[in-house]
C-alpha cells in the first residue's frame, strides 16, 4: 500500500494523547469516526502539515511528507494534499472559477485544470457565480474541485456534509461518492454521521481517546463490535463476558446476567453481541424453553419512524430492544414498567 497514504502519528493536544497508525489505498475512502474530542480533526491537521506532531511518519504515493526521525517536515503547500474544510473556506469575493483556479495556481498546476474540474463536477454553468449565489451542495463541489485541480495526491475531508441541510444530503452523497471514485485518490473522511460513513466509506476507522479501537468494513464492525461506541454505531447490544468451556449450549456471564450461548470454539473472556431486533418483550414470563429470559425495567423509550427502541435495565446491564409501535402500545411500555426480555441463543454472536 506504499502508493497510497500511510501514516504513524503521535501528538499531544491539551489532555488528548494521539497515537494512531493507518493506511489508505489509492481509490479508497476511509471514514474516520469517534466521539467528540477523540482527535479526528487533529489527525487531519497533522497530515496536512497545519500542526507538527511530537513524532511520526507520513508518506503518500511514495513521497515522504514527514519523518521526524530524519528531520523531514514539509510545509502544507508542499504536501500535495487537498483539505476540504467543513465550511469549505471559499473566497467570498471570487467566483467559482477563480476559487478553483486559485487552488491550481497555488500548487503550480495549469489554470486549465480549473475548467476541467468544474466541467467534471457539473459546475460549468456556475463558474461565474460567487459562493453566496451557490447552493450548499454547489459550494461543496467548488471546494472539492479546488482541491482536485491543485494536483492533490490525497484528500482530507472534514465533515463534508456538515454544512448541508437534511434534504440536500442524500443527493450530494451520491455525487460525492461518484467524484471520489473517479478521482482514484486515497481519501480520509471525518464524519459524525453513520449514514455518511456507510455511503462514502469503503472502511471505517474508529478513533476513541486518541487511539484506533477498530478498523474494518461496516459489516465487519457490525458483526464484531469491541467497544460501546462501535456497538452503538452498529446498532448492537454488546457485553464483555466470561464463557464457560465446553460444547453445545453453555453459560456466559456478563455482569449479573448469565446468558446461554452456542460457541464451541470460544471459552474465557469474550464478547457477546446481538441486534435489538432479536430481543422479544412480554408482560409475563414466556413459557417454554427459551434459553435467555430476563426481568427488566424500562428506562427509556426512543421512537423511530415506525419502530420503538426500548432501553431496559436488566440487573444493572443496559439492554436495547427494537419493537413495532403496535407492540409497544400493546405492552403499555413506559419508563419504570417491568417486562420480560427474551433472546434466542442462536441470535447471540460470541467472539474473543
Amino acid at each position: 500500500m506504499a502508493e497510497g497514504l500511510n501514516f504513524t502519528l503521535a501528538h499531544r493536544r491539551g489532555t488528548l494523547e494521539l497515537d494512531v497508525a493507518l493506511e489508505v489505498a489509492p481509490g479508497e475512502t476511509v471514514a474516520l469516526m469517534g466521539p467528540s474530542g477523540a482527535g479526528k480533526t487533529t489527525c487531519l491537521e497533522l497530515l496536512a502539515g497545519l500542526l507538527r506532531p511530537r513524532h511520526g511518519h507520513v508518506a503518500c504515493a511514495g513521497d515522504v511528507w514527514l519523518d521526524s526521525a530524519s528531520g523531514v517536515d514539509r510545509p502544507p503547500e508542499a504536501r500535495r494534499v487537498g483539505f476540504l474544510f467543513q465550511d469549505y473556506a471559499l473566497f467570498p469575493h471570487l467566483d467559482a472559477r477563480a476559487n478553483v483556479a486559485y487552488g491550481a495556481r497555488a500548487r503550480g498546476a495549469p489554470a486549465a485544470a480549473a475548467d476541467e474540474w468544474l466541467e467534471r463536477l457539473g459546475l460549468r454553468e456556475r463558474a461565474g457565480r460567487r459562493p453566496q449565489a451557490l447552493s450548499g451542495g454547489e459550494r461543496q463541489r467548488v471546494a472539492l474541485a479546488r482541491a482536485l485541480a491543485s494536483g492533490a495526491r490525497a484528500l482530507l475531508l472534514d465533515e463534508p456534509m456538515g454544512a448541508l441541510d437534511v434534504a440536500t444530503r442524500a443527493a450530494v452523497r451520491g455525487q460525492l461518492r461518484r467524484v471520489l471514485a473517479e478521482a482514484g485518490l486515497p481519501v480520509l473522511l471525518v464524519t459524525h454521521d453513520p449514514v455518511d460513513a456507510l455511503a462514502l466509506g469503503d472502511r471505517l476507522a474508529v478513533l476513541e481517546e486518541g487511539r484506533l479501537t477498530q478498523v474494518g468494513t461496516h459489516d465487519a464492525l457490525a458483526l464484531h463490535p469491541r467497544t460501546p461506541f462501535v456497538a452503538d454505531l452498529a446498532g448492537r447490544n454488546l457485553y464483555a463476558a466470561v464463557v464457560e468451556p465446553g460444547t453445545g449450549l453453555k453459560p456466559a456471564r456478563a455482569g449479573a446476567l448469565v446468558f446461554h450461548v452456542l460457541a464451541d470454539t470460544v471459552a474465557g473472556h469474550a464478547f457477546l453481541a446481538f441486534a435489538p431486533s432479536e430481543v422479544a418483550l412480554a408482560e409475563e414470563r414466556p413459557a417454554g424453553s427459551a434459553q435467555n429470559v430476563f426481568a427488566a425495567t424500562v428506562r427509556e423509550l426512543r421512537p423511530g419512524a415506525d419502530r420503538v427502541f426500548a432501553v431496559l435495565d436488566a440487573s444493572g446491564l443496559t439492554l436495547t430492544a427494537e419493537i413495532t409501535r403496535e407492540a409497544s402500545a400493546s405492552l403499555r411500555l413506559a419508563p419504570g414498567k417491568t417486562v420480560w426480555a427474551a433472546v434466542k441463543a442462536t441470535a447471540i454472536g460470541v467472539y474473543a
